[in-house]
């Protein structure tokens, strides 16, 4: 193995997956947290992936996409219906895969005339393609149409999402730190200056699209597996748009960001369900004081380390 991969940094984020994961199985099997309390995790998990995939297109490319519920119903559709005819983990690999496989073909025919396009020209072309693989869907057979499908087997568990949560912020900050990473932060902070240097911008551009397409699916086919039963209008515009307020809300660029808007959003989201009557207004508002007193979002750009805090352990000795 190589030495990079086992050095101070990736050995305490590694603990520290391991530590979270341990800490909520004992409490579970303890009944602390119950099975309300347990929904609310999974689906926390669930929108990390989102939000952290979403946040590479957004806040890695700048690239304004609202497009993002069209994969995850992709990758749910792929799984809910191979599991359904192999209702084991094998068919929710095999579902998982058919839908990557999908969602990688479906991105390369939006994003390549798409990704010409800037600002709101590319968020409104994204938002159609996002509707037209929704209506696709509701009028397929073997979808069931506006019907959706029920008796999808619950196949995911907690062991597979944190895999998830983790292979995602793997793969991306991973991508980030990268050459083609630093060539979409390049086109992100000025995409003309970027092609008079000679990047390809629409490669790049591309080629993040197509791995935060990828990433949507795979938490698309975790939360049909999760859930029993999807249909066509849980993958509307409103769904991109929550999305969306996840990463905006914990600021774009920042990983660590997404993840604890993520959280945050889903607990709050929990504490409100007895305020049923004015659930949406107190989450509006808790959304506006955020954009007006930090516009950047909670963390804005910034990233937590174990890096930095080893050199201070460093500099203090």
């Amino acid at each position: 193995m190589p030495k990079q991969l086992l050095n101070k940094e990736n050995i305490a984020w590694l603990a520290s997956a391991i530590v979270i994961f341990l800490v909520c199985s004992v409490l579970m099997n303890v009944g602390i947290i119950n099975s309300y309390y347990q929904i609310t995790l999974y689906n926390i998990c669930i929108n990390i992936i989102l939000a952290v995939s979403l946040n590479l297109v957004i806040g890695i490319c700048g690239q304004f996409s609202l497009g993002h519920a069209g994969f995850m119903c992709i990758g749910a559709y792929s799984a809910g219906i191979v599991t359904k005819m192999m209702p084991n983990l094998g068919g929710l690999f095999l579902g998982l895969l058919v839908g990557f496989v999908i969602s990688a073909i479906v991105a390369l025919i939006v994003s390549i005339p798409t990704l010409r396009l800037k600002g709101d020209y590319l968020a409104i072309a994204t938002l159609g393609f996002a509707e037209i693989i929704r209506i696709i869907v509701q009028n397929m057979k073997i979808t069931n149409g506006a019907a959706g499908l029920s008796g999808i087997p619950r196949l995911t568990t907690w062991p597979l999402l944190i895999i998830g949560v983790v292979i995602a912020l793997v793969v991306v900050c991973n991508f980030t730190r990268s050459a083609p990473g630093r060539a979409c932060l390049s086109i992100r902070e000025d995409e003309i200056a970027s092609e008079a240097m000679g990047i390809n911008t629409t490669r790049y551009k591309v080629i993040a699209f197509v791995i935060g397409a990828i990433l949507a699916s795979m938490a698309g086919a975790l939360f049909a597996c999760n859930f029993y039963v999807i249909n066509p209008s849980q993958f509307t515009f409103n769904r991109s748009i929550d999305i969306l307020v996840m990463v905006v809300f914990g600021g774009m660029g920042s990983m660590t960001s997404s993840v604890i808007a993520a959280a945050a959003i889903g607990i709050l989201n929990m504490i409100l369900q007895n305020f049923s009557d004015i659930r949406m207004i107190i989450y509006g508002l808790a959304l506006v004081i955020i954009m007006i007193f930090k516009p950047s979002g909670l963390l804005g750009t910034k990233e937590f380390s174990f890096k930095k805090l080893f050199q201070k352990r460093k500099g203090n000795r």
